[in-house]
């Protein structure tokens, strides 16, 4: 969902006074030096005097701030930040900052060039169809970054020509709108990802890649960005034409096309018909050989006129199997975003806000429970609060957390046993090595207590596929390359020494009859 200027200006400077009223003085002072340039879709994009502010402003304001506009929108938001000494509209017209020698590090805006109805020139031997000179500035800006601006010159007294309709590309029917970019929860497991697919959509100030190659695992957003895509190009950009398909629909749509004779049909949708070309799980390609050479050819012919080109694989594309060389290099060009296994703080944050697009009211302890249940997959963690909701508006009952483990417990019996904590984990290893629960997380580096402390990371890291971070901070605020040198430590030692391999199944059974 795309909102009005003005009305992201209203919702940022209510944002503003909520901040402001913490500390009204020091706030003017250090807002002197900030501006406010855009607010779409859960991207605030912020412009700063330099990086001294940028960082204070990061630090001391920007949670405070984020917070506020997520009450207001329920957009998870992402700043992308731009050094620029001369502010034209500070925030406040208040600042003691003095000015420092600023350096570009973060996004910055790009101008996008006007979108034409097909190709320039023919490609792949299909015929191209250019739009009329006269229709060109009218229509939605799509095709990727110019060298700068468009202008429309006319001589003085020259009245302006009247608008031009332009004709609204057809959605694809398999996008869903309620996954756009709004609705996409934030975190570090998938931030680059998701601002790369903003980019990709045209907008986010940020330098668009082509192609994108996005990759994780299932269940964790991929096709939801995918959508998000889809549904921004389609509500901006009237003109555009886009086609969404899974790599198996394209390997249907190839051989329907040879069996009918219809390749000239089939080469004009794909290439010189197509602004966007978006492919799911292009891992399905492994080992089709002539699919491959197609989409092969495809994908030169939309790169060759800077058509956006994004891809999704469980895979990095050096790990596709059978998949032709030519095309894994191909798929590198641009950029690889992964997603990984989002963290708690993440994942408590989707069950949140799935709970509040459904319309539905969850206790913060039971939208932690289930965080800390289902770890891996977003898309079953979703459907996991769907059937709870749903089990609840069917029978009266209020969705507490005994309401929730009853129910998991019964309907899923695998889930069991990943209700287990890192707690749990943390009570058991003391047990066992007879300490106190304090000296799992203390400062303490006495060789036994150490011994214990990586055996329940590594138990827990095991048991819940908790994520390093996730692991140093239950265990006093720990780096997590610190958890990660503790883990691989207990994995050598299990294989290779006979007392620590006999103290991790003791534990293990114990964990397992809890």
């Amino acid at each position: 969902m795309t909102i009005p200027r003005d009305d992201a200006r209203s919702i940022f400077d209510q944002a503003v006074e909520h901040t402001r009223g913490l500390s009204p003085a020091t706030f003017d002072q250090w807002f002197g030096g900030v501006q406010f340039d855009d607010l779409t879709d859960g991207v605030l994009t912020l412009r700063v005097q330099n990086e001294f502010v940028l960082e204070w402003v990061k630090a001391n304001f920007l949670p405070t701030l984020a917070e506020k506009i997520r009450a207001l929108t329920g957009w998870s938001v992402q700043v992308a930040w731009t050094v620029d000494p001369h502010l034209a509209s500070p925030v406040s017209t208040r600042s003691l900052i003095q000015p420092v020698r600023p350096r570009a590090i973060a996004l910055r805006p790009i101008t996008l060039r006007p979108l034409a109805i097909a190709a320039d020139a023919a490609v792949g031997g299909a015929a191209a169809i250019a739009a009329p000179a006269s229709l060109r500035p009218q229509i939605a800006a799509y095709a990727g970054p110019s060298r700068g601006p468009t202008e429309v010159v006319r001589s003085e007294g020259e009245p302006a020509p009247a608008p031009v309709l332009v004709r609204r590309s057809a959605m694809p029917e398999d996008i869903n709108p309620k996954h756009n970019f709004a609705t996409f929860v934030v975190g570090p497991s998938n931030q680059l990802a998701h601002a790369a697919a903003i980019a990709a959509a045209g907008g986010g100030g940020a330098r668009r890649y082509n192609p994108l190659f996005i990759c994780g695992g299932t269940g964790l957003g991929k096709t939801h960005l995918m959508h998000a895509i889809a549904n921004r190009v389609h509500d901006e950009h009237a003109g555009a034409r886009i086609i969404y398909v899974s790599a198996e629909r394209f390997t249907n749509d190839f051989i329907t096309a040879i069996q009918h004779h219809k390749m000239d049909d089939f080469r004009a949708r794909y290439r010189s018909a197509c602004d966007v070309l978006l492919v799911d799980d292009i891992q399905f390609l492994a080992g089709r050989e002539q699919t491959q050479e197609e989409f092969f050819h495809t994908f030169n012919a939309l790169h060759a006129i800077d058509r956006q080109i994004v891809v999704t694989s469980d895979k990095y594309p050096q790990n596709l199997e059978r998949m032709e060389e030519r095309l894994v290099s191909r798929f590198s060009w641009g950029l690889v975003a992964d997603i990984q296994v989002p963290e708690l703080e993440t994942r408590v944050a989707i069950v949140r806000n799935k709970a509040a697009i459904e319309g539905f009211a969850l206790d913060d302890d039971v939208a932690l429970f289930l965080a800390q249940m289902i770890r891996s997959n977003v898309r079953e963690l979703e459907g996991t609060l769907i059937r709870l909701a749903a089990k609840s508006s069917l029978t009266g009952q209020r969705v507490d957390l005994a309401f929730a483990r009853a129910e998991i417990s019964a309907a899923s019996p695998s889930l069991r046993a990943q209700t287990m904590s890192v707690e749990d984990i943390q009570r058991a290893v003391c047990h066992h090595f007879h300490l106190r629960s304090i000296d799992l997380t203390s400062k303490d580096r006495h060789k036994s207590i150490a011994f214990a402390r990586h055996v329940a990371m590594y138990l827990c890291k095991q048991r819940l596929k908790c994520s390093f971070p996730e692991i140093g901070r239950a265990f006093g605020n720990r780096d997590h390359t610190t958890v990660m040198s503790a883990v691989r430590k207990i994995e050598a030692q299990r294989d290779t020494d006979p007392q620590v391999r006999a103290h991790i199944e003791a534990l293990e059974r114990r964990l397992a009859d809890e």
